[in-house]
């Protein structure tokens, strides 16, 4: 069974997010291995560009999951009974059984967006004590002691992106190959398939 279900908006923003978000990490991952010459300076301004872009993609969520269509909207994320019948039956990886978010992933996706603001926050920070700029700069500037504080949180979020990110791949493998359910397309066309159980 198909219907449309995702809004070209609420696609558009999951696609900024997406490839800001790889980019981030990408980014992340060379720029130290690049030492301290010119190169290495231009990867971390790229990087800290890059984040600027996931804020903006991050405001651009918000905004949407307050005005947007109802499967846009932040209540549709929010399926509590969902997360603790999982958690009793030890069953979290499930076939989908209605149409928008999983109600299960619905939790991971809170959290993701949780810890991309913590990242966000601390790459802010870092940004003004490492780097000189940004909008925490009068607050941070030249504060090299609070830059031990940034970048653990920084450091350990940028990890748990990338397991959420392997993670949430794999998910959309196993959907289409165990469920028989192609849920990665939703966010391309719109159109969300469920089994028909007639």
């Amino acid at each position: 069974m198909r219907r449309r279900v995702y809004d070209p908006v609420l696609r558009l923003i999951h696609a900024w997010n997406g490839v800001a978000v790889l980019l981030l990490l990408g980014s992340g991952e060379l720029a130290p291995r690049l030492g301290l010459g010119a190169e290495a300076a231009g990867a971390w301004r790229l990087h800290v560009w890059l984040g600027y872009g996931l804020l903006l993609g991050l405001y651009a969520r918000l905004a949407w999951g307050l005005l947007g269509p109802a499967e846009a909207r932040w209540p549709a994320l929010w399926h509590p009974d969902a997360w603790r019948s999982a958690w009793r039956a030890r069953r979290v990886f499930v076939a989908p059984e209605r149409y928008g978010h999983h109600p299960v992933a619905s939790l991971a996706y809170l959290l993701v967006y949780a810890g991309l603001s913590a990242l966000l926050l601390s790459g802010l920070a870092l940004a003004a004590i490492d780097r000189n700029g940004g909008p925490l700069y009068d607050w941070l500037g030249h504060a090299v002691e609070a830059k031990a504080y940034a970048r653990l949180p920084h450091e350990a979020m940028h990890y748990l992106i990338w397991l959420f990110v392997a993670l949430h791949l794999a998910a959309l493998v196993l959907h289409r190959t165990r469920h028989g359910i192609p849920v990665a397309q939703a966010m391309v066309t719109g159109h969300q398939y469920l089994k028909d159980e007639r």
